[in-house]
């Protein structure tokens, strides 16, 4: 059985509904292409989103340490770079961070999950454009949340980035500032084609490369 995340059931509803409808007017026409061709429609449109909105089960890899950043997205990754930080965040203006980038596509698993154990010193919601995820400008233009931890043992912070593409048009995320949270929890998720950016210290060791695949709550893609 799919597991279906909280955070999609509105949506899970809503399609279910005009699911039913469209069978049910299928059902009812008496032209036989048409009543075939909704009640496809009404199957396909089901299943996509009880695909879409799955909440598999994840854990964390049994050799991880606590310096070691977990994926908060599944997708591909598609930015490792060093840039300079111009943002009001929870790293120092003008600090060069280094940077990773996750793409998801419509067919990843959206749910997202907290990348390192620590405290949120950070959260910023900054409504912008829509432009498409895979676009670099998406990360400082588009809707985004900005969510930043830092590390109570040690000092070192994170900060992650839920943006918004150009068919995503809301994003979910269950935390406050202060909170103290695990690496591996979820906390929310953006709905349809997205992606994901995690700012570092540039003396952090990136463990993932450029076009690869990552699951979130599972694959290492960083040591502080």
């Amino acid at each position: 059985m799919i597991n279906i995340t909280p955070y999609g059931k509105d949506v899970v509803l809503k399609v279910f509904l005009i699911s039913v409808s469209l069978a049910v007017l299928g059902v009812l026409i008496e032209n036989g292409i048409v009543m075939i061709l909704l009640l496809t429609v009404s199957v396909l449109l089901w299943l996509f989103t009880m695909y879409f909105f799955r909440d598999p089960l994840r854990n964390l890899p049994q050799n991880y340490k606590e310096n070691q950043v977990i994926s908060p997205a599944d997708g591909k990754v598609v930015v490792i770079d060093e840039i300079k930080n111009e943002d009001d965040n929870n790293f120092p203006k003008g600090e060069a961070l280094k940077q990773i980038s996750i793409f998801l596509s419509p067919l990843n698993v959206h749910v997202n999950r907290i990348p390192i154990s620590g405290t949120v010193d950070f959260l910023k919601y900054v409504k912008g454009e829509y432009l498409v995820a895979f676009d670099h400008k998406s990360s400082s233009r588009n809707e985004r949340s900005e969510i930043g931890i830092i590390q109570k043992f040690s000092g070192k912070k994170i900060l992650f980035k839920q943006i918004a593409g150009f068919v995503a048009r809301r994003i979910v995320y269950e935390i406050a500032k202060g909170a103290d949270v695990k690496a591996g929890e979820k906390f929310g998720m953006i709905k349809f084609g997205s992606r994901m950016d995690i700012l570092i210290d540039k003396n952090s060791k990136i463990l993932v490369s450029l076009n690869q695949k990552v699951t979130a709550g599972e694959t290492i893609i960083a040591e502080l």
